[in-house]
């Protein structure tokens, strides 16, 4: 159980921190209102170092669907701990959220603007083609696991500052992939969070775009394990 309520509240520290950098430069009269993608990518990338260095000693800080199930396809992950892994992940994703919801209440209030209201929440397109949403969340996801395998590589004799590349990685992919779908990369951070969108009493809220919200779903999962699978390919021809 200690295992699973650290991957709770990691994730929930990951979108409280996350989510709430989106809403910081996002919702109106907000003193980081419109500061532009560097922050969010930035933020992004500080709350998966946080998070993980508060709860990766416990758990392994996965705080991702598509890393458990990425880590065991390739046997690096107990198979009997992903169903209670993952229910962790998004139940700590739907809590960070409301966290973020009532840090943020009336900035909600003020904002006009429903998408962006979403956009606090869960991701969505900037060009809406479906192919090619998912595959853009597809090769960031990849990418991800291979960066996170990588990184945490023995050969490379990192110790406790891969928990700090981790976070560099995902504000590299927020720089370079994040553009088109906003970067979701990860099951629970948009599935939880967009539950919340969809319960929670957000004044002048728009529907939660459910018909997007198989891509930040789908594409994750399966680039996760392709990633997985292809370094362990690698790692298997190199040595």
């Amino acid at each position: 159980m200690k295992m699973y309520l650290a991957e709770f509240i990691g994730t929930m520290i990951l979108i409280l921190l996350g989510n709430g950098v989106v809403a910081n430069v996002v919702l109106k009269k907000s003193k980081g209102e419109n500061s532009g993608w560097i922050v969010i990518t930035a933020g992004w990338g500080f709350a998966v170092t946080i998070a993980a260095y508060i709860t990766g000693w416990v758990s392994g800080a996965h705080l991702n669907p598509a890393v458990t199930l990425g880590l065991a396809v390739i046997g690096s992950f107990n198979w009997n701990l992903v169903f209670g892994y993952i229910i962790a992940q998004l139940l700590g994703a739907f809590a960070g959220a409301v966290l973020v919801y009532l840090s943020y209440k009336t900035h909600f209030d003020e904002t006009d603007n429903p998408d962006g209201k979403l956009a606090c929440f869960s991701t969505g397109a900037a060009i809406q083609n479906q192919t090619w949403n998912f595959v853009t969340e597809f090769i960031g996801t990849a990418m991800l696991l291979i960066g996170i395998l990588g990184i945490t590589n023995s050969h490379n004799n990192l110790g406790s500052i891969g928990t700090f590349l981790v976070g560099i990685l995902i504000w590299a992919l927020g720089l370079s992939l994040g553009g088109p779908t906003g970067y979701a990369i990860n099951p629970a951070r948009d599935l939880g969070p967009r539950i919340a969108h969809m319960l929670l009493p957000i004044r002048g809220k728009r529907d939660s775009d459910w018909a997007y919200a198989w891509i930040p779903i789908v594409a994750p999962i399966t680039g996760g394990i392709t990633g997985a699978v292809l370094y362990k390919a690698l790692m298997t021809f190199w040595s």
